[in-house]
């Protein structure tokens, strides 16, 4: 596996898990599950199959040295920046340039910084078998067997299958599906052959900077300068340059639903959940006999049922009670409360957006 080489995504904000999340400290470097970040356990589980010097985390500049003070074993050039966010294709195709300068016959693992695995292994084992498929010309994507008719995933259907892969059966994608109502999402259910869309993927970096190059032309013109500049005093200057005319896509609308042999691996054993939410995070943590999670000091719940109470670092100085409440999310720091369904937490994203738009409410972010 000398030319694997994995890719984490650790860029994004977390507005979802606003308050605790926020611009300087985003969901990735947060401790939310068993006694490490996020980002620490990404890096974590792809030991020992990849080796250090064959990890790259693109991120922006504001979170480079939190996250490397959390990831020692990496160093400075393990990083790449990227100068403003603008989608994850952006974000996949300056990992492929940066990959093809460095290894022409690279295979690439996409993996995201914040998702909770609760079996390394497995996803170990599934990322050996993507990347022989990977390597047969495939553009490959996870797929997870889905548990309850969620409607905060897309999906994926698959087609027929191509075969086997070191034991894993793999699949042609017959098409990507965006997040669905309820009744749509209870339908793919029943019918099976629909897996959660992960977000992590493998292919060649030649590939998918050819797919790039076929589906969005001006992306991969802005990725032609980059190139260029690469080993140049000017490299930086040029990427910042060329990245502000780049209009954010994710990988998985501007190439995945349009790309040819696009295949699917299922994974199924990967105790695997997208911690996109407080609703998410709720799904992995331990509850007690009441079925709440608790995290924090100072908190009472009688004939209280399924809710989730955060109290982050400087909170926690009252008495928090909760009697007669069910199925809450009730988030405190230093500085905010926020009190939702759990139902509702998707929207919590609707919140930061608002704060973001007042005079005022941009101290909250």
């Amino acid at each position: 596996m000398a030319e694997f080489y994995a890719v984490i995504m650790a860029g994004g904000g977390g507005t979802r898990l606003w308050p605790l999340s926020r611009a300087e400290r985003p969901k990735q470097a947060l401790d939310l599950i068993g006694g490490r970040t996020l980002f620490e356990m990404a890096v974590k589980r792809l030991a020992p199959l990849v080796p250090h010097e064959r990890i790259l985390v693109v991120t922006v500049a504001q979170q480079v040295e939190l996250l490397r003070r959390q990831a020692r074993q990496l160093r400075a050039e393990n990083f790449l920046l990227e100068p403003a966010p603008r989608g994850t294709a952006a974000v996949v195709g300056l990992a492929a340039v940066a990959l093809m300068a460095r290894d022409p016959d690279a295979v690439m693992a996409v993996l995201p910084a914040d998702h909770y695995v609760g079996n390394p292994q497995a996803l170990r084992d599934l990322l050996v078998a993507g990347a022989e498929a990977a390597r047969a010309g495939h553009l490959v994507t996870l797929g997870i067997t889905p548990s309850y008719p969620a409607t905060g995933y897309g999906y994926i259907q698959r087609a027929e299958l191509l075969g086997e892969v070191r034991g894993f059966p793999l699949y042609r994608v017959r098409q990507f599906h965006e997040k669905p109502d309820l009744p749509n999402a209870k339908r793919y259910l029943e019918e099976g052959g629909f897996y959660w869309n992960s977000g992590m993927f493998l292919w060649k970096a030649q590939r998918i900077l050819q797919e790039i190059e076929r589906w969005m032309p001006d992306l991969r013109e802005a990725l032609r300068e980059v190139e260029g500049a690469w080993e140049s005093a000017q490299a930086q200057q040029v990427l910042r340059a060329v990245w502000q005319d780049i209009v954010p896509q994710t990988v998985d609308y501007g190439i995945m639903e349009r790309a040819d042999d696009v295949a699917v691996l299922p994974a199924d054993d990967l105790e695997w959940c997208d911690i996109g939410s407080w609703s998410r995070l709720f799904d992995v943590l331990e509850k007690d006999e009441q079925g709440n999670v608790h995290h924090g000091d100072k908190i009472m719940a009688l004939d209280s049922h399924g809710n989730l109470i955060w109290r982050g670092e400087g909170s926690g100085q009252r008495l928090l009670v909760l009697l007669g409440v069910q199925d809450m999310v009730l988030v405190e720091t230093s500085d905010a409360i926020l009190i939702c369904p759990r139902e509702e937490a998707e929207r919590v994203r609707e919140v930061v957006r608002v704060l973001g738009q007042s005079p005022e409410g941009g101290r909250y972010l």
